[in-house]
């Protein structure tokens, strides 16, 4: 009796975005603090090195040590679909915690609470997607998932700074924290673990089995011994300090330099930031697809390419002369933010192609725990050290420039990003080589 090969279905498709709507609403739970910061450090009197803690290290250690672990349950069998929907109703609980809280202490704990879920979410989701579909449709497919860093800051933008400063901060963490709670529902009662590998050779599923016997100390040992891993991993870290400090200091910056309202500032940095992402991460996974029909290497190459286009454009936005503006309608739009657009364009090219890139680099069962440690450098250091740092050096460089010290520091931020394409750029030869030689295993 034959064995039916596997096929990608309506339900591969409705698996694909109900996970895409729980990576959304990940992401706005962990960003919408990012606009109102100002509210916070007025009512608790916090400084701004304190605002990145709470945005920052606070959400980042516990995300990243914990996402370890629980990517090797996954890659030892645990059901992805269940762990997901427990975690997003976790965090989507903490977050309506967070509106709650009456202390800056308090709103730490329930922040840090927010982190213990969303460490389950990311591996066992990067891991089911790449089960989904076969290898030559796996870029598309990460990049459909990879709209949810985009999406979840173009709404917690664009309506979080709308609610905010009509209903106050406190009712925006209650408002973005009930959907996730439905969404965690709805992927446990109508949604099923497509099963690992399924789209994998007869002798990569072998591989794999043999694989989840081993200790997790071998497997991490396997996988940090891919010298195209590490680099991308060193890579992700830094572009995630770069992300993750502008991403959340940049609508503050638009409201001390520009003095705009709350909810302008939420909607212009939404749109030029989310929309423009949105397109850059379909672009460039269709454009990958294509590409690497004719060589591999452009995996690694383009968003190397993204990395270094996106710089200029983000310095551009933190420097344009602020009284340079166009109009739209009845309202003046500064010109700073094109190069906002552009930069959101550019750098959402790095976080879609890498994860598809980790998926290829290593076998079924280590692609969880891979994503898990993609993760950790990610979030512990990028999102750990990016709001951190970039906060601690708007106070340092407040003391001697005044209100210009957040645009200094966040150009000083933005810089690393130079390092970071140079770390991709050393990738790309042990990519190839890896492929090469899995290739010759399978054979």
């Amino acid at each position: 009796m034959s064995i039916m090969p596997p096929k990608v279905t309506v339900r591969s498709h409705f698996t694909l975005a109900l996970l895409a709507l729980v990576y959304v609403f990940s992401f706005i739970d962990r960003n919408v603090i990012a606009i109102v910061i100002e509210p916070i450090k007025q009512e608790f009197g916090a400084s701004d090195t304190l605002m990145g803690l709470l945005t920052g290290l606070a959400f980042a250690v516990l995300y990243g040590i914990l996402g370890i672990p629980l990517g090797r349950m996954v890659d030892q069998g645990a059901d992805r679909r269940k762990m997901i929907s427990i975690c997003c109703g976790l965090w989507s609980i903490a977050t309506m915690a967070c509106g709650m809280a009456t202390s800056f202490w308090q709103l730490l704990i329930a922040r840090m609470t927010v982190a213990v879920g969303e460490a389950g979410g990311m591996a066992p989701s990067v891991s089911m997607v790449s089960d989904l579909y076969p290898k030559n449709r796996r870029s598309m497919a990460m990049s459909i998932f990879m709209l949810g860093p985009q999406l979840g800051i173009l709404i917690a933008m664009v309506l979080g700074g709308y609610i905010a400063q009509t209903y106050g901060w406190r009712t925006t963490f209650i408002f973005f924290g009930i959907p996730g709670v439905l969404i965690a529902a709805t992927l446990w009662f109508f949604t099923r673990d497509p099963g690992r590998g399924v789209f994998d050779s007869e002798e990569e599923r072998r591989q794999a089995k043999l694989a989840r016997d081993v200790k997790a100390s071998v497997q991490i040992k396997s996988i940090f011994k891919v010298r195209a891993f590490v680099l991308l991993c060193f890579g992700v870290a830094l572009t995630g300090v770069v992300g993750y400090g502008f991403g959340i200091w940049a609508p503050t910056f638009l409201l001390r330099s520009y003095e705009m309202p709350l909810a302008q500032a939420g909607f212009m940095f939404g749109i030029a930031s989310g929309l423009f992402a949105v397109l850059g991460t379909l672009f460039c996974g269709w454009l990958c697809d294509r590409l690497i029909v004719r060589d591999t290497r452009w995996q690694i190459a383009l968003p190397m390419l993204g990395i270094l286009i996106s710089l200029p454009m983000g310095i551009a936005f933190l420097l344009w002369p602020t009284s340079s503006t166009f109009a739209v309608g009845r309202f003046d739009v500064p010109v700073a933010m094109l190069f906002c657009a552009g930069f959101a364009f550019f750098q959402s090219w790095w976080p879609t192609l890498t994860f598809a890139a980790v998926s290829h680099l290593l076998t079924s069962s280590q692609r969880a725990m891979g994503a898990a440690f993609v993760n950790l450098f990610m979030t512990l250091v990028g999102a750990g050290l990016g709001p951190f740092i970039s906060g601690t050096l708007s106070d340092f460089y407040t003391g001697t420039m005044g209100p210009d010290g957040l645009r200094w520091a966040l150009v000083t931020v933005l810089c690393l990003l130079l390092v970071t394409a140079l770390m991709y750029a050393l990738a790309i030869k042990p990519y190839q080589r890896r492929l090469e030689a899995l290739d010759a295993e399978i054979a």
